[in-house]
């Protein structure tokens, strides 16, 4: 298990100490805290119990792909390759096979059935995806379920896990893990492409930011 010291939303969104974005950032310290200690929570458990470590670098490679974000790509990459370097090519193949501009998926609500949209559904098979097992492949299904198709999520989807070996509480922290990555990816990206704006923070960006970071954490 790695043992980050640098704060990961920094890092994933190439902020320095000084920088404008880091003095942004620093008006919600507690919700900057929060949001190192989730991914420490999530990501780097001193006793993982039955959610190992590789399957949950394994499930923010997965993620991290589906969102196109190369940063955080390679940076869980090199976790899961630290970790479990057997499933990099497995995980990465399956991404690549499943990820798409979503999100998709059609609305129960018939107010909204017209603005249904399809896509991708599941991961599918592959020569790298079949060395993954059954119950890590169930896990990168639940997860691309929730990151491009959310709208689709049913209680028989978890009985799809379960039916894989998944056991409760490793549901619960997939869940959270899913939702904690997609949140931190997007602040991160967020971030990124104001810092390459090269534009001042100004009073309302820093008041928006300093808004959503008061979300950070799960």
């Amino acid at each position: 298990m790695s043992t980050p010291t640098a704060d990961i939303i920094d890092l994933l969104a190439g902020i320095r100490p000084g920088d404008g974005l880091d003095a942004v950032r620093s008006r919600r310290p507690q919700a900057r805290e929060n949001a190192q200690r989730s991914f420490e929570a999530l990501l780097e458990p001193a006793a993982p119990g039955g959610f190992p470590l590789a399957e949950r670098y394994a499930v923010a490679l997965f993620v991290s792909r589906l969102h196109g974000f190369d940063t955080a790509t390679a940076f869980y990459r090199d976790l899961l390759g630290d970790e479990a370097a057997e499933l990099v090519p497995g995980v990465t193949e399956a991404a690549a096979a499943s990820a798409a501009a979503g999100p998709f998926g059609r609305y129960r609500e018939p107010d909204l059935a017209s603005e249904s949209t399809d896509g991708p559904r599941g991961v599918p098979a592959s020569r790298g995806t079949a060395g993954l097992g059954i119950r890590l492949s169930a896990a990168l299904a639940h997860a691309h379920l929730l990151v491009v198709r959310p709208r689709e999520a049913r209680p028989e989807d978890l009985g799809r896990l379960v039916d894989a070996g998944w056991d409760a509480d490793a549901i619960v922290s997939l869940s959270q893990l899913v939702a904690f990555l997609t949140f931190q990816l997007r602040l991160a990206w967020g971030l990124r492409m104001l810092a390459a704006a090269s534009v001042p923070v100004g009073a309302n960006a820093s008041h928006s930011l300093a808004h959503a970071s008061t979300t950070e954490g799960v």
